[in-house]
């Protein structure tokens, strides 16, 4: 059953990372995709307070999961594994953490634009 938890949650975590990346797009998931911004902009800074900057509740339930199936040496960014282990490299885990803070100040910014411009236009009207 372990070995079936972490499948589920490489499944969930990718899933979450190309929502993340680009459910701003399209109108119809703009609102649930703002809930997840939110919910990691608290993870990442608020929860970063106590447990470090970029702080993932979803990597460290995912670590706990993997150490138990006996990985070891795993790294503090999910995206630095996924990356590491798709292209058989081994990326700088400084640059995977300056490339994720700017894409993720990125769609913070949009996101944050179309939910003001929304709430605008509901205003409006």
């Amino acid at each position: 059953w372990v070995k079936v938890i972490d499948i589920f949650l490489t499944i969930l975590h990718v899933g979450l990372i190309l929502f993340f990346i680009s459910g701003w797009i399209f109108k119809r998931t703009r609102k649930i995709h703002y809930i997840l911004v939110i919910i990691i902009t608290i993870s990442w800074f608020l929860l970063g307070l106590f447990y470090g900057f970029g702080y993932c509740f979803l990597t460290d339930i995912h670590w706990h999961i993997k150490t138990l199936l006996r990985e070891e040496n795993l790294p503090i960014s999910f995206i630095k594994y996924m990356l590491d282990k798709i292209t058989g490299k081994d990326f700088n885990e400084v640059w995977v953490d300056y490339v994720t803070l700017t894409i993720f100040i990125c769609v913070l910014i949009i996101s944050t634009f179309l939910y003001i411009k929304n709430k605008c236009k509901k205003i409006e009207k």
